[in-house]
């Protein structure tokens, strides 16, 4: 049995089209670039006949250099009542210039009398035509086979006619699309079987995820026969994306023993996950399998004492398999052996029967009563531990700050803050303006701390966020929790604080924000 299943991936082509996806050429050339790295066979960059911005990359893709994937045009069928070599659309397809093309016809009697408008067999013509023009050009050629388990549901016979009319033209795949996203794995299975008895060409599988269920339809096909799957790298596409290829390659390589991807490439699944986020302008989801941050997370005790001695208790696959890693959050819920597992990474030298873990326990506990989180604030968590073990030196010490606000026009500095530190021996007062008081705080703080610690220039604040914890007892002097991330070239960490006075809250978080970076600095030395 050959157990390979190519994968294409259409996180430029499908994945575009999503809900504020906007790729530059630049994010383009990046992302194909993760892709190959990695070893996806084919990744599809878009439609030349569709745009500009498409053209352009076809022809920047003809100077660059892959390893593994091959660069996929997509196109449609000729227009109906068109002979086929006066169709622009086939022929900006060639002048992409790729090795493999894909085209799309429909496979729905449906679309095609009420979409295209035209005759069953022009659309079988169309299909078959098409095919034959693109392979006397000496392209690979993968046909997508448009709405064919829908079109399968209304008229079964006519759907397999459009398999065969792409067969006949010479396509060296049929890819099988669930274009509305509504068919059922068990539906997806029993119509893949069927499918692969009517044509001698291989057949693929390309779900879209508007009931939940793309995933489970693609490894269900899999198992049916199917040697191809399309989707994208973080599951995004139009309406509610497509199939997430990051959880195809993960259970069908790591679980069901097919091979989607080099073996040794594995490990960089989470890694250019983050990167494909990155370059796409958003935060990888926490919850995403097997590459999210809470993937491999154990908060409850009782499960994270469990993981410590066997993490097969409450993991279903080692993280490190595809490079995530297990992480235990400090939380109130949290086991001694859990905190002193934490604190075991921060201080290696501890020794696991000494009352450290017991006394960080209490100290936590006791600051999450109030209102602390640390969940997400590994950051605090360090500076907290580090604090009550004694583990930490002072960078500087707040002497007072002053926050005056006030009603500007939207062009104007709303608020300005005075701060006065001591570093050392040293005072230093400082003030400074900013849009709302957190800003002018800010502001005024790294004003005064930089002529001491010249790096702070390098701080910048990447988020901010206020969560009121008891506002519909309390009001206005309700409490609030401050989260700050924080990037220092690269390196991005989250700080916490809280108050029932906003602007202490904030500048408990900037006051961590500022002391971790410093802790990490003087490590470095």
């Amino acid at each position: 049995m050959n157990n390979k299943v190519k994968i294409l991936d259409s996180t430029l082509r499908d994945g575009a089209q999503g809900y504020k996806v906007n790729f530059s050429n630049t994010d383009k050339l990046t992302i194909i670039h993760l892709l190959d790295d990695i070893g996806i066979d084919y990744v599809e960059v878009g439609n030349p006949a569709s745009n500009p911005r498409d053209r352009e990359i076809f022809e920047l893709l003809k100077d660059e250099k892959l390893k593994h994937s091959k660069v996929t045009a997509f196109g449609s069928t000729r227009r109906k009542n068109t002979n086929v070599y006066d169709d622009n659309n086939l022929k900006a397809l060639l002048s992409a210039g790729t090795s493999v093309c894909t085209i799309f016809g429909k496979a729905s009697l449906f679309q095609v009398k009420t979409v295209l408008e035209c005759s069953e067999e022009e659309n079988l013509k169309m299909i078959e035509e098409s095919c034959r023009f693109i392979k006397v050009h000496g392209r690979e050629l993968i046909f997508d086979a448009e709405h064919f388990f829908d079109g399968y549901k209304e008229n079964k016979e006519y759907a397999v006619k459009c398999l065969k009319a792409a067969e006949k033209g010479g396509a060296d795949l049929v890819c099988l699309c669930d274009t509305n996203g509504g068919t059922f794995p068990f539906e997806a299975t029993e119509i893949l079987k069927e499918a692969k008895k009517a044509v001698k060409i291989p057949v693929g599988i390309h779900f879209h995820n508007d009931s939940g269920m793309a995933v489970a339809s693609s490894v269900g096909c899999v198992l049916e026969g199917a040697s191809h799957v399309q989707g994208t790298f973080l599951g995004i596409g139009e309406r509610c994306g497509n199939a997430n290829l990051i959880s195809v390659i993960g259970n069908l390589q790591i679980k069901l023993g097919y091979t989607c991807i080099p073996q040794d490439k594995l490990n960089k699944l989470t890694p250019t996950a983050k990167a494909m986020a990155s370059v796409n302008n958003s935060v990888l989801p926490y919850e995403m399998p097997f590459v999210g941050k809470a993937s491999f997370t154990h908060k409850a005790g009782m499960h994270a004492a469990a993981v410590l001695k066997n993490p097969h208790s409450f993991e279903h696959i080692d993280p490190y398999l595809v490079g995530n890693e297990r992480r235990f959050p400090a939380s109130e819920i949290s086991g001694k052996a859990v905190i002193f597992e934490r604190i075991k990474s921060l201080v290696p030298t501890l020794s696991p029967d000494g009352k450290e873990a017991e006394q960080v326990l209490s100290r936590l506990k006791e600051l999450e009563s109030i209102g602390y989180q640390f969940e997400g604030a590994d950051a605090s968590f360090e500076l907290m531990v580090r604090k009550k073990l004694s583990l930490f030196k002072s960078y500087f010490k707040l002497i007072y700050y002053r926050i005056y606000t006030g009603v500007g026009t939207p062009e104007d500095y709303n608020a300005s803050a005075t701060v006065k530190v001591q570093v050392g021996d040293e005072l230093k007062l400082m003030a400074a303006e900013g849009n709302g008081p957190v800003n002018a705080l800010d502001k005024a703080l790294r004003s005064a701390l930089e002529e001491f610690y010249p790096a702070l220039k390098n701080v910048k604040l990447a988020d901010y966020k206020v969560r009121v914890l008891d506002g519909a007892d309390a009001a206005t002097g309700a409490l609030v929790r401050v989260l700050i991330t924080s990037t220092y070239n690269k390196r991005r960490y989250t700080t916490v604080g809280v108050s029932r006075d906003v602007v202490d809250a904030s500048w408990k978080a900037l006051e961590d924000s500022y002391e971790f970076i410093l802790m990490k600095l003087d490590e470095t030395k």
